[in-house]
């Protein structure tokens, strides 16, 4: 089976009418980015670029727009086999009746596979970094390690974590120890650092024989002859679904191994009362005072955050995650954007979860975060898309640590360009920016290279066979609306 991993890196220059580099160079006209190794070598005009380089092969003919890969700053590929269902329910109603029982059946199989089924999804919406959430609750099964399974074939770069709860239901008790929690989340790093240790070793390998993945030492970049995809990220499913003694174990690992941390926060009315009950403050105040928001954090939502909440996450140097459809879907509110960027707090754009998008498509997350807000304030100035789209690359990329890598085009950085071109959404570009963020759909995503691979060409997917992957998924997702007794409760149909 043919993944990412046999996939060269190319020497290429990738052709636009126009290059959105999301640095300082700006917007370019009649433009192009050459890519070596892994990196981007230089960001320029089209006729320099090819006098220089006239042997080079060219990806796009002059008519599209390039630019960086976005980034997804929150997802949960736990839900990856699980669309289509609970959607008229509220986010708590969601939970206890959709996610819990889900989790509770949830393989390292279901992982990899739903992974690789999604990510055809994301990178065919222009997806090149993904942050992942996997929830479940099946005991022994560190179903989580899964995803890096399904991330490496895909070719994806992304931050994985394993988002723990051990109380669900307050009335119950909790379905894994401490302990047990504890050992998947190192579990999930050790897999993480694997899987990158195979990458930089690969492609140091080809450097060394001088194969068409060399590096590219002369361009800057960092890791210049490779650099792994996959990070770790400590993940707190939600405060509220931890236990005290979770809470407290877990900040104090991030505090020993230097774990970044990855959680929602704020994103309910029905959190903020449930927790005042529980803590006598609000999930943000009560994140703060355990001391989880003291290391990098980017939290999921931020729905029904304050202006003294908003304050407080721009104080901790919190980043924030906007799910704009989801939040829709759910009913869960809408994230005051203008506010928490107006106090400095990084914004990046997300899908979330399959089940509660039902969807990974990015595109429509990055259009959207711009409509919900012109209609919520009755403003259509209050967003533009060229600040939407900040968001969804550069500023997600600076949301995860990652902004020295990813989500500009720049010398040096990695080579995660994306190229849309070939159809009418595209055709006519009066605003490059403007036309990517209200007009793109995923049918004119013609290219995608992450760390110079190139996983998307001529639109299809080459890195994960969408026929194929759809047949190994489909007996699991009969499989888990049985297991679950989703489909005995009437929500699913398979």
């Amino acid at each position: 089976m043919t993944d990412a991993r046999d996939i060269a890196r190319r020497e290429v220059l990738v052709r636009g009418a126009w290059v959105i580099t999301q640095g300082p160079l700006g917007t370019i006209a009649d433009a192009a980015v050459h890519l070596r190794g892994g990196a981007i070598v230089e960001v320029g005009d089209w006729t320099a670029l090819r006098a220089a380089h006239p042997e080079l092969d060219v990806v796009g003919d002059g008519t599209g727009i390039v630019a960086p890969g976005f980034v997804n700053t929150h997802t949960h590929l736990s839900e990856a086999l699980a669309t289509g269902m609970g959607s008229e329910l509220t986010l708590f109603e969601w939970g206890e009746r959709i996610v819990g029982p889900l989790g509770a059946v949830l393989t390292q199989e279901d992982a990899a596979e739903g992974t690789a089924l999604r990510a055809v999804e994301l990178l065919l919406s222009g997806v090149t970094t993904v942050n992942d959430m996997f929830v479940h609750c099946n005991p022994g099964s560190h179903a989580s390690v899964g995803v890096v399974d399904g991330i490496e074939r895909s070719g994806l770069r992304a931050v994985v974590s394993f988002g723990a709860e051990d109380v669900a239901d307050p009335a119950l008790p909790p379905w894994a120890g401490v302990d047990e929690v504890l050992a998947e989340q190192f579990a999930l790093e050790r897999a993480a650092a694997e899987a990158s240790a195979r990458q930089v070793q690969a492609a140091v390998e080809a450097a060394a024989t001088g194969a068409p993945d060399a590096g590219a030492p002369d361009a800057g970049a960092p890791d210049a002859a490779g650099t792994g995809l996959v990070s770790f990220r400590y993940g707190v499913g939600t405060l509220l679904g931890q236990s005290d003694a979770l809470l407290a174990a877990g900040v104090a690992a991030t505090r020993e191994h230097g774990w970044a941390v990855h959680t929602h926060l704020a994103e309910t009315r029905e959190e903020l009362v449930v927790a005042s009950q529980r803590w006598r403050e609000r999930t943000i105040d009560h994140a703060d005072t355990i001391g989880l928001l003291d290391g990098p954090l980017i939290a999921g939502h931020a729905v029904w955050a304050t202006d003294r909440d908003v304050q407080l996450l721009a104080e901790r140097g919190t980043a924030v995650a906007h799910n704009p459809v989801a939040n829709m879907i759910l009913g869960s509110g809408v994230c005051p954007v203008p506010v928490l960027r107006r106090a400095g707090v990084l914004v990046g754009v997300a899908t979330d979860g399959a089940a509660s998008n039902d969807s990974q498509d990015m595109l429509q997350a990055v259009k959207m975060a711009a409509l919900l807000q012109k209609v919520h304030h009755i403003d259509p100035s209050v967003i533009d898309a060229s600040t939407v789209l900040r968001m969804a690359t550069i500023d997600g990329a600076r949301a995860l640590g990652l902004d020295h890598l990813v989500g500009s085009l720049e010398p040096g950085k990695r080579a995660d360009v994306v190229l849309y071109q070939d159809t009418v959404d595209v055709s006519v570009l009066h605003d490059p920016e403007g036309q990517l963020v209200y007009g793109a759909s995923p049918r004119s995503v013609a290219a995608v290279f992450v760390d110079g691979r190139m996983l998307v060409s001529d639109h299809r997917c080459v890195s994960v066979d969408e026929a194929a992957q759809i047949e190994r998924c489909r007996p699991l997702v009969r499989r888990i609306a049985r297991a679950s007794a989703l489909a005995a409760e009437g929500w699913s149909r398979a």
